[in-house]
C-alpha cells in the first residue's frame, strides 16, 4: 500500500496475452517459430511465464515437440517446476480456450508492454543520473542516457541472427557479378566516384567503409569531396549529405554551381557573369535544384551531436553516403582528452561505427601535415597524413593528392592531379591521374 493508502500502480502488462503466447506455443511448434523472431524470455512480465517460455525452447531446440509433457519434463530437469506453477498450471495453459487474437497478434502485445516497463525503468535510471547533477563529462551522461533510452526501446529483443543458407548467399554473389551496370559505370558496385579508373579500381565507395581523402591546404581535398558529392546526388539521385565544418554553405553552393555549370568561379564571386555564364547556369539549376544533397555548415558542440545529426538526417532521408570536411576540425566534447590525438582515434573510430551502422561509407577530408613540402619529391605519402597512425588503422580507403603544378610554376603537368589510392583494403593501390579545373573547382576525368 502506498502512504494514501492506495495500492500501488502495476507496470504495464497484459497476461492474458502472455498467456495465449504460450498456449499457442505448447500446442504448436510452428507457433514457437513465429513467436522467438518477436519475443524473448525477458519480455514476459509474470516471471513463471518467463520460465516456461524459457524451457519450450530449450525442448524445442532439441528437436522435440515442445508439449505439456515434454516442457514439464524440462522444467524439474532445471528445478524451476515449481516457480513455473507446477504441471496443473501448464495442463491450466493448455485447456483454456483461446482468444480471438492470433499468436502472432499476442505476441505483439506482450512486446508493447515490455517495451513500457522497460521505459518506465530507464526513465527511473535517467531521473537518479538527473538527481546526481552529473556535471563533470557531460558527454557520458548523454551518451549513457541515449543508451538507456535505445536499449528500452529496441524492438528486436531475440538476438537471434537469420538463417544464412551458402545456397541463398551464392545466388547473392552471382546476381552481384552478373548485374549490368550502366556503360558509364562498367564496375562500380557501391555509389560512382565520378571517376572512371578509380570506379575500376575500387568498384566505387563501399557500403559501411571509411574513406579519407587528403591532401595539403588548397591542393583540392575539399573540392574532390565536392565532386564525389555532386556524381552521387546530381548524376545519380543518390540521396547525401555534406558536413562542411569550415565552409559556408553559400560558398559551397556557389563552387557546386561552378563545377555544375563551368561558369569560372571567380566571375561568381565577383559578379561579372556574362550572358553565356547566364545561359549555362539556367541550364543546369534545375537537376541541381532537384539534386537529393543535403548542406549542413553548422558547428556542433560535440561529435556525438554530429553524430546523432547523421542518424536523424540518414533516418529521414535514406542517405547513401555522408561526408565530413574537416575530420580535424570535429571537436571530440566537453571533457577533454590527454591529447588531440587520442580525440581524433575517437573521432575516427565513432566515423567507422557510423559507417558500419548505417551501412553506407563516410567520407572525411583530412589534411597533410608539412613531410611532402620538405622533400625533394612533393609527392604525399601514406606517413603524411595528420595522426596518421589511427588514420591508417581505421580507413578503408585512403586518396591522397597530388599536383605538380602547386609546387613548379612551369610544370609541364599543368592541369593535371594525382590521386593515389594509398591504402585499399580490399584491393591495389595505385596513381590515377585526372585533370584539375581550378577555375571551375572541380576534378574531371583527363579525356572530359
Amino acid at each position: 500500500m502506498t502512504e494514501e493508502g492506495f495500492p500501488p500502480a502495476q507496470p504495464p502488462h497484459d497476461l492474458a496475452a502472455e498467456k495465449a503466447v504460450l498456449r499457442a506455443m505448447l500446442r504448436s511448434p510452428k507457433a514457437v517459430a513465429d513467436v522467438v523472431e518477436i519475443l524473448a524470455g525477458s519480455d514476459f512480465y509474470r516471471p513463471a511465464h518467463e520460465l516456461i517460455h524459457d524451457a519450450v525452447l530449450a525442448v524445442y531446440a532439441r528437436g522435440e515437440p515442445p508439449d505439456v509433457v515434454t516442457v514439464t519434463a524440462e522444467l524439474g530437469k532445471t528445478s524451476h517446476l515449481t516457480q513455473a506453477g507446477g504441471h496443473v498450471y501448464l495442463h491450466t495453459l493448455t485447456s483454456e480456450s483461446t482468444t480471438g487474437d492470433t499468436w502472432k497478434k499476442s505476441a505483439e502485445r506482450v512486446l508493447a508492454t515490455s517495451v513500457l516497463r522497460r521505459t518506465l525503468q530507464a526513465t527511473a535510471r535517467i531521473e537518479d543520473l538527473v538527481a546526481q547533477g552529473v556535471t563533470h563529462d557531460l558527454d557520458s551522461f548523454v551518451d549513457t542516457v541515449q543508451a538507456e533510452i535505445h536499449a528500452a526501446t529496441l524492438l528486436d529483443r531475440t538476438h537471434i541472427p537469420p538463417d544464412r543458407p551458402l545456397t541463398d548467399i551464392l545466388e547473392g554473389v552471382l546476381d552481384e557479378l552478373e548485374a549490368h551496370a550502366p556503360p558509364d559505370d562498367i564496375g562500380t558496385t557501391g555509389i560512382p566516384t565520378g571517376f572512371t579508373d578509380l570506379d575500376l579500381l575500387t568498384g566505387g565507395f563501399q557500403p559501411g567503409q571509411l574513406n579519407i581523402i587528403a591532401a595539403r591546404p588548397t591542393l583540392g581535398s575539399s573540392t574532390l569531396a565536392l565532386n564525389f558529392l555532386r556524381t552521387a546526388s546530381i548524376k545519380h539521385g543518390i540521396p547525401a549529405a555534406l558536413f562542411s565544418l569550415e565552409g559556408r554553405r553559400t560558398d559551397i553552393t556557389m563552387r557546386l554551381l561552378s563545377a555544375e555549370a563551368r561558369v569560372a568561379l571567380h566571375h561568381m564571386r565577383s559578379n561579372t557573369l556574362a550572358d553565356d555564364d547566364w545561359t549555362r547556369l539556367a541550364r543546369r539549376i534545375p537537376d541541381v535544384s532537384a539534386a537529393p544533397l543535403y548542406i549542413q555548415d553548422d558547428s556542433y558542440a560535440t561529435f556525438s551531436d554530429l553524430r546523432a545529426h547523421c542518424r536523424r538526417l540518414h533516418a529521414r532521408h535514406g542517405l547513401g553516403m555522408i561526408v565530413i570536411d574537416k575530420l580535424q576540425l570535429i571537436p571530440y566534447g566537453t571533457h577533454p582528452r590527454t591529447s588531440r590525438y587520442e580525440e581524433v582515434s575517437d573521432i575516427c573510430l565513432g566515423l567507422t561505427r557510423l559507417a558500419k551502422e548505417l551501412q553506407i561509407p563516410v567520407l572525411a577530408v583530412s589534411t597533410l601535415s608539412r613531410g611532402p613540402e620538405q622533400r625533394p619529391d612533393k609527392t604525399p605519402m601514406l606517413s603524411d597524413l595528420r595522426d596518421s597512425g589511427v588514420l591508417e588503422d581505421n580507413a578503408d580507403l585512403v586518396i591522397l593528392i597530388h599536383r605538380e603544378d602547386a609546387y613548379e610554376k612551369d610544370s609541364p603537368r599543368t592541369g593535371e592531379a594525382d590521386l593515389i589510392v594509398a591504402k585499399h583494403r580490399y584491393g591495389p593501390t595505385a596513381t590515377l591521374t585526372v585533370a584539375h579545373q581550378g577555375h571551375y573547382g572541380r576534378f574531371v576525368d583527363m579525356a572530359s
